[in-house]
């Protein structure tokens, strides 16, 4: 199977965002409510946003002749799809998450 396949065949097992709904809300805004309709626009947001920078990684990595996605190929997809701040946002955070889920190990 190639990286490709790997991540096509990724993408179509959807990530759900069901389990991580509650917590933030309360944490941030515990007032405020989310319905099931919004829930499933936003979860279908995330799952095309993941596909489109699973894509371009694979397509960086196969350019280079690797067969390994590694960060540096997701940063990099970062940086080319996601305009701006919020490139740079992203940046920030998915380099906070893997120094917390590195040093947890």
């Amino acid at each position: 199977m190639t990286l490709a396949e790997f991540l096509l065949k990724l993408g179509n097992t959807k990530m759900n965002m069901e389990a991580q709904r509650v917590r933030p809300n309360w944490q941030v805004r515990p007032d405020i409510g989310i319905s099931s309709k919004a829930r499933n626009v936003m979860n279908s947001f995330v799952n095309d946003v993941f596909e489109w920078l699973a894509s371009e990684a694979a397509r960086l990595a196969q350019y280079s002749g690797r067969t390994t996605l590694t960060s540096r190929e997701v940063q990099t997809a970062v940086r080319l799809l996601l305009p701006g701040e919020l490139g740079k946002h992203t940046m920030s955070e998915g380099t906070k998450a893997v120094t917390k889920y590195t040093s947890s190990k």
